[in-house]
């Protein structure tokens, strides 16, 4: 009785005013709660909570607002403003059950202060530094009434030519699957219920990051053993780490749609994983099941999906206007829009909702006076986590850090790109409170004059991929090409270098460059580009790279042209500044490689933990009858854990604490670091396990755990890592989760290439 009575103090509620003035009253277990809300529901109303509807020209604020009131929407994305959504909550607080919306967004790496790229992220290798990027992420967006974003996105990605790479933290699966639970526990925190938290939403799920040829939205083969192995650990650490919500991915998996693929979203996530939380399509993804080729029609596809366990049809019309029908001839069965259903109410009361549907909204006169005003930034942080991510990748002579007191030459297309130092998926952030790399080395230097500036060239020349790139981005053209001839433009730059001290050439990729639906074939900096940096090495002046991109480039001949090569991604709303405290030395820097660097795309894919094979090649002995290119170097450009410092490290023979370890047990393999160098800094300590021998082939390394260290010059620290059976399991051909006795390698680096190794045997 008493559950009733609360859900009909729900129910009569008719206003924010009602809800914000009614005494709290401590809501039943949610699945009381929602067992009670779904009795009360017509078919209507249950299909309108499966409908997610994106904010934008396909409907009008006007009739999402008619449509709200009408119970016929669960959820929107895309507006992010308080004034914005309080309109549709009222909306819903006006329809028959007042069954509150959610507000969704792809808060992605920041929301109005925007941090580095994801892959950037991961390059600090600093679970600290990630998880506060989360939770400023989550503590804006909450103050902007978002109740969900769709983060994190814990693709594995090993073919860099997918455009989606800069989304990601790279190809590893223990480094992603870290900082999935760093994330969504930073979005999460406590409970998603709390003031300042947000639902996270993972994606892409599952195995996006592996379609044929790097080609968005493509086809998805991957054996079983792989996929459990590499792929699918990440998405199971967020569900670990409590995700209220996964996005279903675009891709076929063997041939079945992940939006139709009962064995992936049945028996995997629900049954063995034991998923709880929401299931939302990706953008239009159920009527693509028509192009997929697996339904015949729009009623077909609502039909296979929603059997599938697709719980949120996202901005698709499918849901809305098939399952009355289906639902009426019994092809749907009553069970499965309920289950669908009660996993929308139940993340609904997961977010606090129902406690208070205004919880993330607030009242209007507590309205920011600008949303987008300065003060509501959070700098310092961005700042500080946009050092830690950027990665030296090549530092000759000691070109780096630079003189303060130099005269400085600041070229290329990207050192005034306000857009796209931001990188793909800035959420809320505005290009005018962006800095800029020519603003933050002019922040950063006393005599203004020294800084000499030129444009030297485009980011491409190429006026198709302009017109693609632009066409992308709907609001307003993002690349607008200098209109002068590409010889005056480098005729400038060179007039430029040759009354500098150094040069500093920021080149690479728009943001656009490395966005969904922006795949590439090559991973050639652009040709404008090229000639730019050519130029620029003939003048004879020292010259440093300063690379922008949202995935590795092929950067062979740059990286040899040029006598330093800084590693920034797209490093964010602060970004400007950070490239400058490194470059100038304010800051040593301490990123390393999250994904690997090949030499040229024709050894895509390339990632350190292939698997062994039965004739190798080995560096320094003749190359034929092995598996090599014979036109080109076989190892990578810059390995998968690799970053220099402005001190250098030196580590230890490694130790372990026994030769054999027992079921049960741990072992500790341990090093001394040493800072050899001149002035402190940070590196990254590396664990790699080699099962030497198995019932199949296993990668000639993995990486195990890392541990991030500080040192002043000359000291030394040990640094220890435990390891038990759990570290040395893996998928066998039966799917069984276990470790084999035999022999094991353990390899302590600072990168993945250069390593100390010693051996123990598990028993």
């Amino acid at each position: 009785m008493r559950n009733m009575c609360l859900l009909g103090i729900v129910i009569s509620l008719a206003s924010h005013t009602a809800w914000a003035q009614t005494p709290a009253a401590p809501l039943p277990p949610k699945d009381v709660f929602v067992a009670e809300l779904l009795k009360k529901m017509s078919v209507d109303e249950k299909i309108g909570q499966l409908r997610l509807i994106s904010i934008g020209p396909e409907m009008p604020r006007e009739m999402i607002r008619k449509e709200i009131a009408a119970g016929r929407i669960g959820g929107t994305f895309n507006s992010i403003s308080r004034d914005e959504n309080r309109p549709m909550q009222d909306a819903a607080m006006r329809s028959r059950l007042q069954i509150p919306m959610f507000f969704a967004y792809d808060v992605i790496h920041g929301h109005r202060t925007i941090f580095p790229i994801s892959l950037a992220l991961a390059s600090s290798w600093d679970m600290d530094a990630i998880g506060l990027s989360g939770r400023i992420a989550a503590r804006e967006a909450s103050a902007d009434s978002i109740d969900l974003t769709f983060a994190p996105m814990v693709d594995i990605a090993r073919d860099p030519r997918w455009g989606r790479t800069s989304e990601g933290f790279g190809e590893d699966t223990y480094l992603v699957s870290r900082i999935a639970k760093v994330m969504v526990q930073a979005y999460q925190g406590a409970s998603p219920a709390l003031p300042g938290n947000i639902m996270a939403s993972v994606k892409h799920f599952a195995l996006y990051g592996a379609v044929e040829g790097g080609r968005d939205y493509n086809t998805v083969d991957m054996s079983p053993t792989r996929m459990f192995q590499d792929y699918l650990p990440p998405y199971h650490a967020a569900i670990e780490a409590g995700a209220g919500s996964v996005m279903v991915a675009l891709n076929s998996i063997n041939g079945v749609p992940a939006t139709s693929n009962m064995w992936l979203m049945q028996d995997l996530l629900r049954k063995d994983w034991g998923f709880k939380g929401v299931a939302v399509s990706d953008h239009g993804a159920i009527n693509e099941l028509i192009k997929h080729g697996v339904a015949k029609d729009s009623r077909e596809a609502a039909k296979l999906a929603i059997k599938a366990g697709i719980d949120m049809s996202m901005n698709d019309k499918a849901y809305g206007e098939e399952l009355p029908g289906l639902l009426k001839s019994g092809e749907v069965p009553q069970s499965d829009l309920d289950n669908a259903v009660r996993e929308v109410l139940g993340a609904k009361y997961d977010m606090g909702l129902f406690a208070d549907p205004y919880l993330r909204i607030g009242k209007a006169e507590d309205d920011p006076a600008d949303t987008k005003a300065d003060s509501r930034l959070h700098r310092a942080e961005a700042r500080e986590v946009a050092r830690k991510s950027l990665v030296l990748l090549k530092n000759q002579n000691d070109t780096l850090p630079l003189n303060k007191q130099a005269r400085i030459a600041l070229v290329g297309p990207l050192a005034k790109a306000p857009i796209d130092i931001m990188g793909s998926w800035a959420a809320a952030g505005q290009p005018a409170q962006s800095v800029t790399v020519f603003d933050g080395m002019r922040n950063a230097i006393a005599q203004q004059d020294n800084l000499i500036y030129a444009r030297g060239a485009n980011i491409t020349d190429d006026q198709s991929v302009v017109d693609y790139l632009n066409f992308l981005n709907f609001d307003a053209p993002e690349v607008v090409n200098d209109p002068r001839a590409a010889q005056v433009m480098i005729d400038e730059a060179v007039k430029a270098a040759q009354q500098a001290d150094v040069v500093v050439a920021v080149v690479g990729e728009s943001r656009g460059m490395s966005h969904e639906s922006s795949s590439r074939t090559n991973l050639d900096i652009p040709a404008s580009q090229r000639a730019l940096i050519t130029a620029l090495k003939a003048t004879g002046k020292p010259l440093v790279l300063v690379l922008m991109n949202g995935r590795p480039l092929s950067i062979d001949v740059q990286q040899q042209q040029a006598d330093a090569v800084l590693e920034t991604w797209f490093s964010g709303t602060e970004g400007g500044n950070a490239i400058a405290d490194v470059l100038f030395g304010d800051y040593n820097p301490s990123g390393k490689l999250p994904i690997t660097f090949p030499r040229s795309v024709g050894q895509i894919p390339t990632y350190y933990s292939h698997l062994s094979i039965g004739r190798p090649f080995t560096p320094g002995k003749p190359g034929n009858y092995t598996s090599q290119y014979f036109d080109e170097g076989n190892s990578p450009l810059y390995p998968f854990g690799y970053g220099l410092s402005y001190t250098d490290f030196s580590l230890s023979d490694v130790r372990l604490s026994a030769k054999t370890l027992k079921p049960g047990a741990t072992l500790t393999a341990s090093v001394t670091v040493t800072n050899t160098g001149k002035r402190a800094g940070e590196t990254v300590v590396q664990l790699y396990i080699q099962d030497v021998t198995a019932s199949m082939s296993r990668a000639v390394k993995e990486l195990k755990n890392f541990e991030k260290v500080m040192l002043n010059p000359g000291e030394q620290k040990v640094v220890q890592f435990t390891l038990s059976e759990n570290d040395l399991k893996f998928y066998n051909a039966q799917l069984q989760h276990v470790a084999e006795p035999g022999e094991f390698n353990v390899q302590i680096g600072l990168d993945s290439q250069n390593v100390q190794q010693n051996s123990f045997q598990l028993q």
